[in-house]
């Protein structure tokens, strides 16, 4: 069987991560403008970099684990016979933490580092600053950014996706809002005979287009729904 889940905010919300954006319109109390776009970095870099630098900290305290919903994901995957894609818009690595494999972070991760000049990912759990030394060239001060994909820029591995969702025979949404695209134009990628279904805690734009939606905590509900395919 091929599956292909997708996940969002929701799942990480259940482990103490906030969501991505309240019904105010803010980034944890910023203005997305302000801290998720290519112009914000290049107007005011270090607020950005404080901004990540708080949210990477927040990821790498010790109460944030993963929940039973990213613990079932990784036991489902394991199953023999089963053909597994994870994609998640979200950028903690709580998926990989559980024992997720085959995880595609559309939006980037937290915890890597990318060179403004070659594009080249490194691994990144302390703060970044127009100050940080670059590590392979300690004399380039400030050609580090968050490997995050901002407002106006591509999310990562769309090419892998789009095959994935025309080949799934299973499509999970779990935890998303349906509102942010691409992502949320995944399910309609999926052929007719692929089975769709709904995890989310409400209804969402795009709930019309699956089979089934479960409405409550993806930590509940994940695994059972899991356990009884």
């Amino acid at each position: 069987m091929r599956v292909v889940v997708l996940t969002g905010a929701g799942i990480s919300a259940e482990s103490g991560i906030p969501t991505f954006r309240g019904p105010d319109g803010l980034w944890e109390g910023h203005r997305v403008e302000d801290v998720a776009t290519p112009e914000a970095f290049v107007r005011d870099p270090e607020f950005v970099h404080r901004f990540y630098n708080m949210r990477r900290n927040k990821l790498l305290s010790p109460e944030i684990q993963p929940n039973a919903a990213h613990i079932a994901l990784a036991n489902f995957e394991a199953r023999p016979g089963i053909e597994f894609l994870l994609i998640t818009q979200n950028i903690d690595d709580l998926h990989v933490r559980a024992g997720s494999k085959n995880v595609l972070p559309m939006h980037g991760e937290l915890l890597k580092a990318r060179c403004l000049d070659t594009g080249e990912l490194f691994p990144w759990r302390e703060d970044l600053s127009m100050g940080t030394p670059h590590p392979k060239h300690p004399e380039r001060l400030g050609r580090l950014r968050p490997h995050i994909v901002w407002f106006g820029e591509v999310p990562l591995g769309m090419d892998q996706i789009e095959d994935a969702a025309h080949r799934a025979d299973l499509f999970l949404a779990i935890g998303t809002s349906a509102v942010v695209y691409p992502a949320a134009g995944i399910v309609q990628w999926t052929k007719p005979s692929c089975r769709r279904v709904e995890i989310n805690m409400e209804a969402t734009p795009q709930s019309n287009r699956f089979h089934e939606s479960l409405r409550g905590p993806a930590s509940q509900l994940v695994p059972k729904y899991l356990d009884e395919l």
